[in-house]
């Protein structure tokens, strides 16, 4: 796909992240509907399985997962735990990487960058989704995914549908 954002813009919903700024808006044929703070991959920007790296360019959300869950709800392998996210939680998981109230589950589009082989961001299971509130310091922390706050998430998920063209950029 080598529709820039620019032109993607003038005529279309889409979601723009952005690295340098740690924030996601979500625009309609240029207007701002809604702005958020994210937090990106620590290592920075890239499409490699197990860079653990944020990829970049065009993306669509292949899945919305979640629908209806209380915010906090923690999810692993994609399903719903029955638990709530609580810092008391938190200290019986130390190392657990956690993925809360929702998550819009993203498929590259632009084969040979982001999709396909080894740079695949649908099977490097790159996600849109929430993380404890207290861990969203604004700078980049996760393993690749975009983390949000969890009042984000949730709005943000009901304002979008499976389909939606994700831009990740510096």
């Amino acid at each position: 796909m080598s529709k820039s954002a620019n032109e993607f813009a003038a005529t279309a919903s889409y979601i723009d992240i952005s690295i340098a700024e740690q924030g996601l808006r979500l625009l309609d044929s240029g207007a701002v509907l809604a702005e958020f703070p994210v937090s990106t991959a620590k290592n920075g920007l890239g499409e490699k399985k197990g860079s653990y790296c944020t990829p970049t360019g065009w993306h669509k959300i292949r899945a919305k997962i979640g629908a209806g869950l209380p915010i906090n709800s923690v999810l692993a392998g994609r399903r719903p735990t029955g638990e709530i996210y609580t810092p008391e939680l938190a200290l019986q998981h130390p190392k657990r990487d956690w993925i809360l109230s929702r998550i819009l589950w993203l498929g590259g589009l632009e084969p040979g960058k982001n999709r396909y082989g080894d740079v695949d961001s649908t099977w490097r299971y790159i996600y849109i989704h929430g993380t404890p509130d207290e861990l969203m310091q604004g700078k980049p922390e996760s393993h690749g995914c975009v983390r949000m706050l969890n009042a984000d998430v949730i709005a943000l998920f009901e304002q979008v549908a499976v389909g939606c063209r994700v831009w990740i950029h510096e």
